[in-house]
């Protein structure tokens, strides 16, 4: 005897998770205020944006050992980075690139690709406690060469 409740039992047991139009508002706030606190410098406003326990990586080459390495940035690097990077207000053009996608969101986390002038950032976002924060950040120059 065939078991024809078997397709319905697995279409929904699947627990489906639909975007809301104010997550995707939420996400794109962090990510904003992540690249803003740097435009226009704001270090409360890049700490709103973070998770206390964020990480920002790149990679860079030593030129004298020729060998790559991945270098750090954390939560407190990035708030003072802040408040200091774009003190004289020569660090971006008059009208800054800063554009979003939202690479993929569900229920507790997103991931989001940030194009700025210089470089790119790939973000993970998560929801906790209510609010998106950005907790890795993987980045790097759009000309390589600044990587050496």
């Amino acid at each position: 005897m065939k078991n024809y409740l078997l397709p319905f039992f697995l279409i929904f047991s699947f627990n489906f998770y639909a975007q809301t139009a104010q997550d995707t508002l939420d996400i794109k706030k962090a990510a904003l205020a992540y690249i803003e606190a740097q435009h226009n410098p704001n270090p409360k406003l890049m700490e709103s944006a973070l998770h206390p326990r964020m990480v920002k990586r790149s990679v860079f080459r030593n030129k004298i050992a020729q060998k790559d390495f991945v270098s750090e940035f954390f939560a407190e690097n990035m708030i003072i980075l802040a408040e200091t990077y774009n003190i004289k207000g020569d660090k971006f053009p008059k009208n800054p690139r800063k554009e979003l996608k939202l690479l993929d969101v569900s229920e507790k986390t997103a991931s989001v690709k940030l194009i700025a002038d210089a470089w790119i950032d790939y973000m993970h976002i998560v929801k906790i406690n209510g609010e998106w924060k950005i907790i890795n950040v993987l980045w790097q120059y759009n000309d390589v060469l600044q990587h050496e």
